[in-house]
């Protein structure tokens, strides 16, 4: 049975849904940005602003978290929609959860900024962090929707560049397939997509590109050699397929895969974070990357043993 945030939220997301299909992109930044500005954060979290060369990013950092590791989030918006205040509160409660000091990066957008500058700015995150000293293996990612995708295709394009890897992958609701697919009879039903937003997406991020690229669209990468990875998608998004076929790509490169699949929930639902069911996905999702830094740390400190 459905719980009472739960129906009032469905009831705010009809409005929402439509408006991330018709509203001018520069309004519905304009308005983004002065929900990030507004947004107020748990008084544990410390919020810093920062520059990385040209690109903004925002550090929320728990009481107590350690120096030496850290969790990257890449955000949602389906390319063309900047860092939100509903971000904010979503990712603050995922580093309160996991005890992680994090750095939100808002990356530029489309269609100003089509693929590949996203992935370029996220790429250049990453070896800034590397330059600031930290360990690969102290490094975990994650991201959703959008955001999710190019949390993978980062990792794709770092090993690719055969620079170290982050210790694992999470990914919420993440965009797997650009390419086009008759699935208007499923989009409908999407609480959360709205089919012309879909279009308006795509077209905004690909530009003149082919969406069959694999840093485009991962589906058709390849997914050897990458660190373990989390995915969670609700049971009534369209995305949920997105999920299910990334999950089976990446079982078959021999890649360490958990999939859960929430029921009756709709896409990204973790950012209404008074939800109980966003509150049980953000819980385990830190677990699950407290859990791969701390493996990751054992695998690198085991001793060689040299007798026989």
């Amino acid at each position: 049975m459905a719980s009472a945030p739960e129906g009032q939220i469905r009831g705010q997301l009809r409005i929402a849904r439509l408006l991330s299909a018709y509203l001018p992109l520069g309004i519905a930044n304009w308005l983004i940005e002065q929900s990030t500005r507004r947004v107020i954060l748990p008084p544990d979290i410390k919020r810093e602003d920062l520059r990385i060369d040209s690109l903004r990013c925002v550090w929320l950092v728990p009481e107590g978290s350690r120096n030496d590791r850290m969790l990257l989030y890449l955000h949602g918006g389906g390319f063309v929609f900047g860092l939100s205040g509903q971000h904010l509160r979503m990712v603050a409660e995922l580093a309160r959860r996991s005890e992680l000091r994090t750095l939100l990066v808002d990356y530029r957008l489309a269609p100003r900024h089509p693929w590949p500058a996203a992935l370029e700015d996220c790429l250049a995150v990453y070896r800034w962090l590397l330059e600031q000293g930290l360990a690969p293996q102290h490094i975990v990612v994650a991201g959703d929707s959008a955001g999710g995708n190019l949390a993978i295709t980062m990792v794709m394009a770092l090993r690719d560049a055969r620079i170290p890897l982050p210790a694992a992958l999470a990914c919420l609701s993440p965009v797997g397939d650009l390419t086009p697919r008759n699935q208007e009879g499923r989009v409908a039903g999407d609480a959360v997509l709205h089919p012309r937003a879909i279009r308006r997406f795509n077209r905004s991020y690909i530009a003149d590109h082919d969406p069959r690229h694999p840093l485009i669209s991962p589906l058709y990468g390849d997914w050897h050699g990458l660190p373990p990875l989390l995915i969670h998608a609700g049971e009534e998004e369209l995305l949920r397929e997105d999920a299910e076929r990334i999950a089976a790509a990446a079982r078959a490169a021999g890649v360490e895969v958990e999939l859960a699949i929430f029921p009756r929930m709709w896409h990204v639902w973790q950012l209404n974070v008074e939800l109980p069911q966003a509150q049980e996905s953000l819980h385990a999702i830190a677990r699950w990357l407290v859990e791969q830094l701390n493996s990751a740390n054992e695998q690198r400190t085991v001793p060689t043993d040299h007798t026989g």
